[in-house]
């Protein structure tokens, strides 16, 4: 009957929405909506991956195939941060993780503006662009700011000169300073973090392992 078909309808395309959840849930996108727990999120769902049990062959085939493939692109990923600085910001789970380690330093006001400079200049509008500029100096750069980043008074009067005619390079030479504060002092200090340091042992023992049962 037409209710029947309807009924197996609904059926087919809750499995199907199902199965798309599943295969979307990557680590990534987990770790970027945990916000400041990326680094103990990262380790918990990779704790998840090491160790989950095999629940038949339906749950084994997926195991074995696109959780497999999950933990070895997060595998790669986390130990790719520590090539360099660049490769750290260029992963959205790296900023994320980051960022949870500076709030422990109580520093994540440099992060934060120099992704809120990368936002800026994605900025089309030039009427967008001026009203942008002041928040974004308002909120980081002047004076007593709530989230003061610390660079020079030289490089904070030609930032707020720059916003008489404001462009998306207005905030180059600031960004620059605290990019160059977090790569010499934050980064190296993140690298040998408790954080970093677990997730690191626990993808090398995860290799090891899989190794000598190969």
């Amino acid at each position: 009957s037409d209710k029947h078909l309807h009924t197996c309808s609904i059926c087919v395309y809750r499995r199907s929405v199902y199965k798309k959840t599943i295969s979307q849930g990557t680590t990534e996108s987990f770790l970027v909506a945990s916000g400041g727990k990326g680094a103990k999120q990262l380790k918990t769902r990779l704790g998840i991956l090491l160790h989950k049990p095999e629940l038949g062959h339906e749950a084994e085939s997926f195991s074995t195939s696109e959780q497999g493939t999950k933990l070895r692109n997060s595998s790669e990923e986390v130990l790719e941060w520590k090539k360099s600085f660049d490769h750290l910001l260029k992963s959205k789970s790296g900023v994320a993780t980051f960022h949870a380690f500076l709030k422990t330093e109580f520093s994540e006001e440099n992060l934060e503006f120099w992704l809120a400079c990368e936002e800026f200049k994605k900025s089309r509008s030039k009427t967008k662009l001026s009203s942008k500029a002041h928040r974004i100096f308002k909120e980081f750069v002047q004076n007593e700011a709530p989230k003061e980043v610390n660079i020079d008074h030289e490089t904070r009067e030609i930032t707020r000169k720059n916003l008489t005619a404001a462009t998306s390079s207005c905030f180059d030479a600031a960004q620059a300073k605290t990019r160059t504060l977090m790569e010499k002092d934050s980064y190296p200090r993140f690298l040998k973090s408790t954080s970093y340091q677990d997730l690191t042992e626990q993808i090398t023992s995860h290799s090891t392992s899989k190794r000598l049962h190969t």
